[in-house]
């Protein structure tokens, strides 16, 4: 695993990059919720099965995360702060996958079309703010390119509906964070990469 910083218009940006055994098949790029960091569960088991089945993961921290802040900075930042690190590190030779839980979701929806990513991993998509289903953020999945949402059942932000190329899995019993059962989780992630040629 090797880790470093990159310089960002938003100030430096947290990397980790965890490389497979053998040469990968993919990059999978994958960013944080908005007041956790890249070690939350979902995002644990994801890494760990992704990279066992031949998948560089990259691990992205948010300037304003690793500046201490739990408050999340203003969407265009997040993106921007996001496009910064594509453009450094993305290997354009290999599928590209953006990914992330909850606002790092978002963040991967929001920018993959115009980052040229292969196709998008989103835990726990926030399809709105809780208790205002009116307030939908569908419009950010991007229904042109395979997506995979996995949501809980019993999440209060909502589960998006299947729409275009996007996939919705629902995890029973998993609330927004969804510790039940991550095993699973990343086992439907990384059967999903598979079947698209991006994982041994």
């Amino acid at each position: 695993m090797t880790s470093t910083e990159i310089d960002t218009p938003r100030g430096p940006a947290g990397i980790r990059i965890v490389d497979p055994d053998g040469p990968p098949v993919s990059m999978l790029f994958l960013g944080h919720g908005a007041g956790g960091g890249v070690d939350a569960p979902d995002l644990a088991a994801v890494r760990d099965a992704a990279c066992a089945a031949g998948v560089r993961v990259v691990l992205v921290t948010q300037p304003y995360r690793m500046a201490g802040r739990r408050a999340p900075a203003p969407a265009g930042q997040l993106d921007e702060a996001w496009t910064a690190v594509i453009e450094r590190i993305a290997v354009r030779e290999m599928p590209l996958i953006f990914g992330g839980r909850s606002s790092g979701a978002r963040v991967a929806c929001r920018t993959s079309t115009t980052l040229g990513a292969a196709g998008v991993l989103a835990l726990a998509f926030p399809l709105h703010p809780p208790g205002k289903p009116d307030k939908s953020r569908a419009g950010e999945l991007p229904a042109s390119l395979p997506t995979l949402v996995l949501n809980g059942d019993r999440d209060p932000f909502g589960v998006p509906e299947p729409a275009g190329e996007v996939e919705v899995i629902v995890r029973p019993g998993a609330t927004h964070d969804l510790r039940k059962d991550v095993r699973t989780t990343a086992t439907l992630a990384v059967d999903w990469l598979r079947a698209h040629g991006w994982a041994r």
